[in-house]
């Protein structure tokens, strides 16, 4: 399984990337868990202590790495540089392996930019070229934690994926998000997009979600304070709430 979970700012959606790389490595699958958001919140949704946070290295602040991959060096004008250049080993190489069994690696991308943007071409090629490596040629189950969007998403590797799930939050903001999504991944040739509905704390929250999504919703996932805690006390949230670990678990089902 390749998934891929997006959705605006603050719905959520690094909860559901954890969560559901813990239910997949749970049953003994090889999970890869990549934090594609530039905010990269993912190891703390994993309850990574802080003073070993700095592991989780972006790969597109590996200067040295995108020199020695690409044959130029980022910041340096012109130049040629690889475009196809070795990525099969930078999940074992550079990735945080976690969970009981060490069953889930974890490695973070950072800011994929636009080729337009002159000086960082080696890291779009590197950090593209790791992306599709990752969704169409790794065996393992991949959970892309992505920004509000898909942009950095080359149309090969979208389709690829197996879901795009957009979780979405009672709110006008949140759904039009999920639409522009949607819109983008439709755009890709992409025709798996599925929505989440986080932070229920009513059945007027849960019928709100229903009459505004035009998108199929997978189900969804209650508010619960436990989830607060946990961020406060800087563990995994699926570790304080059962609850939400149950709701996960058939979305998760749904999924597969």
């Amino acid at each position: 399984m390749k998934i891929a979970i997006t959705g605006k700012g603050g719905v959520g959606k690094t909860t559901l990337s954890a969560s559901l790389a813990w239910l997949f490595a749970e049953e003994g699958k090889k999970v890869l868990a990549i934090d594609a958001d530039p905010d990269a919140n993912l190891a703390a949704a994993f309850g990574v202590p802080a003073q070993e946070l700095s592991r989780v290295r972006p790969i597109a602040e590996m200067t040295s790495l995108i020199e020695e991959r690409t044959g130029s060096r980022p910041g340096a004008p012109g130049g040629v540089y690889r475009l196809n250049p070795k990525v099969d080993d930078i999940p074992e190489e550079f990735g945080l392996r976690l969970g009981k069994n060490k069953n889930i690696i974890l490695l973070a991308t950072g800011k994929s930019k636009e080729a337009a943007s002159g000086c960082y071409c080696p890291e779009n090629v590197l950090l593209r070229r790791l992306l599709k490596h990752l969704v169409t040629e790794r065996d393992e189950v991949v959970v892309l934690d992505m920004e509000a969007g898909i942009e950095h998403l080359t149309r090969g590797t979208a389709q690829g994926v197996d879901a795009f799930i957009v979780v979405v939050e009672p709110g006008q903001r949140s759904i039009q998000t999920a639409r522009s999504v949607r819109e983008m991944a439709k755009g890709l040739g992409v025709k798996k997009v599925y929505a989440v509905a986080n932070k229920v704390k009513s059945e007027s929250d849960a019928a709100f979600i229903e009459e505004e999504m035009d998108i199929p919703l997978l189900g969804s996932i209650s508010y619960d304070p436990a989830i607060v805690e946990a961020d406060k006390q800087g563990q995994a949230p699926f570790m304080l709430s059962g609850g939400l670990m149950r709701e996960v678990s058939r979305i998760k089902e749904k999924i597969v």
